[in-house]
């Protein structure tokens, strides 16, 4: 697996893209070599450490965000994260990433592995009403909502506003 290290207010030396690469050899089990593994590292104010792994693979997207004391022990608990969105996964994840990934997986986890549950998706149904990002964030916290599906008034396209964990917002467009 590659791995892109990107450090925002603070620098990752040799020894710490070493630990990274020794640490990340665990999932190569689920991923080939050519997957890339996106790791993002902040310091925060009051020293701790915040790392956000993301691995893409088949355009099924892997990510951990997590803020320890140090990235040594923030790189372990995002491995151990994504490990167990796999094992919770294992069957609709099959067919995305490696065909042998599970084969190691199945044997060395035995019966231990996370119960797969089936999803209980509730349909709502509503008419879009063209509107500006503005407008979509106010109705957004109108309703007290996470997240608000909008067709942009600009574009005529249907968008997503979001609520951050930094009490911003977000704005998701389809790609050209």
């Amino acid at each position: 697996m590659k791995i892109r290290i990107v450090s925002k207010q603070t620098e990752a030396g040799d020894d710490l893209r070493a630990h990274f690469e020794k640490k990340l050899k665990k999932l190569d089990k689920f991923f080939g070599e050519d997957e890339e593994a996106v790791i993002v590292l902040k310091s925060r104010k009051n020293g701790d450490k915040k790392l956000e792994l993301t691995i893409n693979v088949n355009n099924t997207i892997f990510r951990a965000e997590v803020t320890e004391r140090t990235f040594e022990n923030a790189i372990d608990s995002a491995i151990a994260a994504i490990d167990r969105q796999i094992r919770k996964n294992k069957t609709r994840l099959q067919k995305r990433i490696r065909s042998s990934a599970f084969d190691k997986a199945t044997a060395a986890y035995g019966d231990e592995s996370e119960e797969e549950k089936t999803f209980d998706i509730r349909v709502k149904s509503f008419s879009f009403k063209p509107m500006s990002p503005e407008e979509a964030i106010l109705q957004m916290n109108l309703l007290d909502h996470e997240f608000f599906v909008f067709v942009n008034e600009a574009t005529g396209k249907t968008n997503v506003v979001y609520k951050r964990d930094d009490n911003k917002y977000g704005l998701i467009e389809p790609a050209e």
